[in-house]
């Protein structure tokens, strides 16, 4: 099991964020997650239908729990975001693959009105944190958004920060795992803009129910390919918010 960190937590957030965590068996995972989110927040457990006590030990930790039993990423992120009430939802997988600390400087951002999508760009950090087919199904799908698009992301990672009212306007319907990349691919076509800054990818805590396998990753990718082939919204177009490395993302 990772071990919690000892580094103070993040000040409190002045003003109240939702943070949703979808959640499928992450018993061991939970209560490093759970700890790492920023004082003020709520964190939103949406339990997908879990058969290893997440949703009490959840709820044990302090964490709100809701329960979506359709089986999907999709399904789990969407019912999170209906229950979200906050100005600002941010997404964060369960697995403590990431860090949702880190989403603090994203909320920053969107309430400073410099983008209206913050996503994070994994960075793996250590061997395993990402095998190898993964990465070559997220390449795949980098280019293909940005032909779509005309994003140029490097990544299409579940840390994410937007205003709910704007995400709920997306009119998102994927309840697969599409759903982020449907995110993206309707705020584009929205004139919303989106930035991409790196992130840490650390090794899950247990199986990948994705990007596990070969066949998994590949099915996540014929799930967003049909995501791309949505037709284009008829107006507005694309907009990004430079990245603080000073590169563009787009």
């Amino acid at each position: 099991m990772k071990a919690v960190t000892t580094s103070p937590p993040p000040p409190p957030d002045p003003a109240p964020v939702d943070l949703v965590l979808p959640c499928l068996n992450e018993a061991e995972a939970l209560p490093w997650v759970l700890a790492r989110v920023p004082r003020g927040w709520r964190a939103l457990v949406v339990d997908n239908g879990s058969t290893d006590g997440s949703a009490a030990l959840a709820h044990d930790l302090g964490a709100s729990v809701v329960r979506e039993e359709r089986r999907g990423f999709g399904a789990a992120c969407h019912a999170g975001l209906l229950a979200a009430t906050a100005d600002i939802v941010c997404f964060c997988d369960c697995d403590a693959s990431l860090d949702p600390a880190l989403l603090v400087d994203f909320v920053r951002e969107v309430r400073a009105g410099e983008a209206d999508l913050v996503l994070g760009r994994r960075r793996p950090q250590g061997r395993g944190a990402w095998p190898a087919h993964a990465r070559a199904g997220n390449l795949a799908l980098a280019r293909m958004l940005r032909r779509r698009t005309g994003l140029r992301l490097g990544d299409v990672g579940p840390l994410r920060a937007a205003r709910r009212t704007q995400l709920l306007a997306l009119g998102l319907t994927d309840r697969r795992s599409g759903y982020p990349l449907q995110m993206v691919v309707r705020a584009a076509d929205a004139g919303l803009r989106v930035a991409e800054h790196d992130v840490p990818y650390l090794p899950r805590t247990g199986a990948s129910k994705v990007t596990g396998t070969w066949r998994g990753t590949w099915q996540a990718v014929a799930d967003m390919r049909r995501v791309l082939a949505e037709p284009p919204a008829p107006a507005g177009g694309p907009a990004i918010a430079p990245s603080p490395q000073g590169a563009p993302s787009r």
